[in-house]
């Protein structure tokens, strides 16, 4: 895998999934404005991975014209819960560098399943993604976006009835190009 392919797989989830179908009503926005910093990081040791998390907060701290970063992991994470482990500890990390207010961290893997889902429901598909994922996002932005967008708090049930509706053949064909 290159990072061109990486990227453009991202690219492509992204606007092909998560835009079109609007599972997350702010990424067009800055989807459209080229304001996503997309990183490709080796995960092949969890050290390297979050290091990277201090890498982009500084990042994001000194260009704020940039509004958000994907943090794509590649050459390992693959198991759904050493992810979740790694996603424990960078929610520390966020705590403990001075990040907690500025910054948010959401999470996207290939095998996401919500706490209280089976791994079949196509409700996961709102956190599925085609590489394990970080998402750094601002808070200033959340608060911004949500201040135009009316009842954000119906946009998590709206997706699960939306995506089982779909259905998982549906989704996993679309997502992998056979529809």
């Amino acid at each position: 895998m290159t990072v061109s392919e990486a990227i453009t797989a991202t690219q492509h989830w992204l606007e092909n999934f998560i835009i079109r179908y609007n599972i997350c009503p702010f990424a067009k926005k800055v989807f459209d404005e080229q304001t996503i910093r997309y990183q490709l990081v080796d995960a092949s040791t969890w050290e390297a991975a979050l290091a990277t998390l201090n890498d982009e907060w500084r990042y994001l701290n000194a260009h704020p014209e940039c509004a958000t970063t994907l943090i794509i992991f590649y050459n390992g994470l693959t198991d759904f819960n050493d992810y979740l482990d790694v996603v424990d500890i960078a929610d520390g990390l966020l705590a403990e560098q001075g990040y907690e207010g500025l910054y948010q961290l959401a999470s996207f893997h290939p095998d996401y399943v919500f706490a209280d889902s089976t791994k079949d429901d196509p409700a996961n598909y709102s956190n599925r993604s085609p590489y394990p994922m970080l998402h750094i996002i601002r808070e200033s932005s959340i608060t911004d976006a949500l201040e135009s967008f009316a009842h954000p708090e119906h946009i998590p049930q709206r997706n699960i009835r939306l995506l089982r509706e779909m259905g998982g053949s549906k989704i996993r064909a679309m997502l992998t190009g056979k529809n």
